[in-house]
């Protein structure tokens, strides 16, 4: 089938129609709970994503496709709802949290069974935060669940009472479990005592062998193309009148990698839900589907996460590398920060529909992000002093800068291919880096070769979008603690490789456990303005996230993070 090309709109075109959109958009976000007894229960959902899945096991794998199918397969003790920010129930039906924060008691519901039909209690809990925790696994969410670098202690009191120590006093308390799907002990057991959990559940596993106490249930997998998932007959959720939850009967997760193929889908009706929010250069064309009543539209506002670069800054990675007095250097991402003209990044990488950011966290995050984050204006000439600096200058008036050894000043970027958000920051950055003298050689591969490049330590730079799980920063140790397995500019630090990172640690450790919010939001504007001194990641700009479902979708309540609407997947339904 052919194409039919996109319309892309000069900036102050896109900008205009965005802003007319925004004026009259459709308030399909803030969709009330679905009423039961108006909302028909049966049909089938259709789904994509970009990236092929890459274990049925959430706790051995980071992808997003592997979280999202996890997200429909498990369940999990509490839930944030990502467009209230309110913490839920779900496995625990409720629970208590001592005076000192430093001890939870949760209640589990009775009378829950896995996808198999076998009884969910204590005891599964406790071996999923077993799990976790063991380090062959890779800590794909182990990080997530310590606190100041430390485990929680579990025990299970009954067969439907867990006790939860924290390490230490942890004001954000139960929240903690938003990050944990809770896995069948009679399924996994033997693997995880054998030693050999990160295996289990892999790709080659029968589908008939996975159980789970989510919505659906896996029932197909096809190996580049898809996943289906059925509804579980032993859910515990209910709909509001009492009746059985979820309303779909399946899900199907279709491999889509190109979105223009995924937008003529979904305008035939052949797609419900896309991988994710539309391009800036798809717009105009959604936008007209939608006024034709074929799709609908939603602005979801400025988004959570953003795309950002970072060197390896691992010690020694560049040992035999003459290159690494500056590779590394804070001053030349600094210098880097000076070079880029944040809002000419925001117009041209997402045609005008983002807004410039200094930090990794956006307007978004309401509770936590700090407008006052030290920035580095567009100034080409303070980048210039920066570079030369560390004696990186033109030594023979070619315009391209070279070191004392007088070889060239150069760097490889590597970037995702097929996300053109990312591929155009790509070469927003080479460009704006040339005009100070700098040579980027920018290489797009697939996401997975991308993750496993800045994985494995085998990279120079690297421009990609790491999502953060959680608006509350102390639900991220992942990313902010150097121990963690997200801290990608140096992962897995055994202790702080600088003492910038030392006392991000020590101030992270601290805002955790404080009580009073307040206190809390002082501690975590400090790290944000170590963060912005040191810049281990730079951040350009955070793009509006618009999002397109089909018309027939009903009871969305969609987020501004992913998955936007399939976080709430045993509510969705379909126009018959």
């Amino acid at each position: 089938m052919t194409r039919p090309p996109l319309v892309r709109l000069a900036v102050p075109t896109l900008v205009a129609a965005l802003a007319a959109a925004t004026a009259c958009r459709r308030h399909d976000a803030e969709a009330p709970a679905a009423d039961s007894t108006k909302t028909r229960r049966g049909g089938a959902l259709v789904a994509s994503v970009r990236n092929e899945i890459r274990s049925f096991n959430r706790l051995a794998a980071r992808d997003s496709t592997s979280a999202l199918v996890a997200a429909l397969n498990h369940a999990k003790l509490v839930q944030i709802d990502p467009v209230t920010q309110e913490l839920e129930p779900r496995l625990a039906e409720s629970w208590t949290m001592s005076p000192d924060l430093r001890h939870a008691t949760l209640t589990l519901r009775k009378d829950v069974q896995f996808s198999d039909g076998q009884p969910f209690t204590a005891d599964d809990v406790v071996f999923t935060f077993d799990a976790a925790y063991d380090e062959k696994a890779g800590g794909a969410i182990g990080d997530a669940l310590r606190v100041a670098g430390r485990k929680l202690t579990v025990t299970a009191t009954d067969a439907h009472t867990v006790d939860i120590t924290f390490p230490q006093p942890f004001a954000p308390g139960v929240l903690l479990l938003d990050n944990l799907p809770i896995l069948p002990r009679h399924k996994l057991a033997a693997a995880l005592k054998a030693g050999e959990f990160a295996g289990a559940w892999g790709l080659s596993t029968p589908v008939s062998e996975i159980a789970g106490l989510g919505p659906f249930v896996l029932t197909r997998y096809v190996p580049g193309q898809r996943v289906v998932l059925e509804r579980n007959p032993h859910y515990f959720r209910k709909a509001p009148d009492g009746g059985p939850l979820p309303y779909l009967d399946r899900i199907t997760i279709e491999t889509i990698p190109d979105q223009n193929t995924e937008l003529l889908r979904l305008e035939a009706g052949q797609l419900d839900v896309p991988a994710s929010e539309i391009a800036p250069e798809a717009y105009a064309t959604v936008k007209r589907a939608a006024d034709a009543g074929r799709v609908r539209l939603v602005d979801l506002g400025v988004g959570y996460n953003a795309g950002a670069l970072w060197f390896n800054l691992k010690p020694g990675a560049f040992a035999a590398d003459p290159r690494a007095s500056w590779l590394q250097s804070d001053k030349l991402r600094r210098a880097i920060s000076f070079a880029v003209d944040r809002q000419a990044f925001a117009d041209s990488v997402f045609l005008g529909a983002a807004v410039p950011i200094y930090g990794p966290e956006t307007s978004a995050n309401k509770e936590w992000y700090w407008p006052e984050v030290p920035k580095t204006p567009f100034d080409p000439a303070q980048s210039k002093q920066l570079l030369a600096s560390l004696g990186l200058t033109d030594r023979n008036g070619d315009g391209t800068l070279e070191d004392v050894r007088s070889q060239p000043v150069r760097f490889t970027l590597l970037t995702q291919k097929g996300r053109p958000e990312l591929e155009r920051g790509g070469i927003v950055i080479r460009d704006a880096l040339k005009k100070i003298g700098i040579t980027v050689d920018l290489v797009t591969v697939d996401a997975n070769a991308v993750i496993q490049g800045f994985l494995s330590g085998q990279y120079e730079a690297v421009y990609f979008s790491v999502d953060k799980t959680s608006f509350d920063p102390a639900l991220n140790p992942d990313f902010w603690f150097s121990f963690g397995t997200a801290h990608v500019w140096n992962m897995q630090q055994p202790s702080p490789a600088t003492a910038w990172e030392q006392q991000i640690d020590q101030l992270m450790g601290r805002q955790a456990e404080a009580a009073d919010v307040a206190d809390r939001r002082r501690l975590y504007n400090e790290v944000q303005k170590i963060f912005a001194e040191h810049l281990p990641m730079i951040y350009f700009a955070a793009p509006r996230v618009y999002l397109a479902t089909s018309s027939r979708l009903v009871n969305a309540r969609p987020a501004v993070t992913r998955p936007q609407v399939l976080w709430a997947a045993d509510m969705l339904a379909v126009r018959q």
